[in-house]
């Protein structure tokens, strides 16, 4: 699996219609905030049509593209390349040309294809959300432990409680410590 470093935005012409792909890097599958910010800066345009893959969820959308012209041919993009946590919408404005159902299909797998290219990939492998909660006198033992992973919350009261996120190797170092595995998920490979 493997993930974006950065969003970026491509855009190509084809028989006058512009198709703008809009690529982001998810840190959840809710997709509402994009769309949004998609639809605020292209406020004219014809479609937003989009795919995305966050961990086992996949999701695309026609938007009133003719069925499985451009949401699907999006998504098949990221599933080729094996993408995750990754939103894709291609916006588009109709240039007064009808492409019919396979002319769309290639202009949307263009489009990302496109962008694509221009992306620094992230490897990824298979990771979890974990808890710990320990002692104090064991904080040094746990901070070498975790020096590879992706601390996401701490709280220091009677004992530590962190919620982190490691790999699979971190995970078995840590069992003596009982963690409590909250998501699996997949997480950029950091070493």
């Amino acid at each position: 699996m493997k993930s974006i470093k950065d969003n970026i935005s491509n855009e190509i012409i084809i028989k006058n219609s512009r198709f703008i792909a809009l690529i982001y890097k998810l840190e959840s599958n809710d997709i509402s905030n994009y769309l949004e910010e998609a639809k605020k800066i292209y406020p004219k345009a014809t479609h937003y049509c989009y795919g995305y893959i966050y961990d086992n969820i996949k999701h695309s959308s026609d938007d009133n593209e003719p069925t499985g012209t451009a949401g699907q041919p999006i998504l098949n993009v990221l599933e080729k390349e094996e993408l995750n946590k990754v939103l894709v919408i291609v916006v588009r404005y109709f240039g007064g040309i009808k492409l019919g159902a396979g002319g769309l299909i290639r202009a949307y797998t263009k489009a990302v294809t496109e962008a694509l290219k221009q992306l620094t990939l992230i490897e990824q492998e298979k990771g979890y959300k974990v808890e710990i909660i320990y002692d104090y006198p064991e904080q040094n033992n746990i901070s070498y432990l975790l020096q590879n992973s992706i601390i996401l919350k701490e709280e220091y009261l009677e004992k530590i409680k962190i919620e982190v996120l490691v790999n699979e190797i971190t995970l078995e170092k840590l069992s003596k410590y009982n963690p409590i595995i909250l998501e699996e998920t997949y997480i950029e490979k950091r070493y």
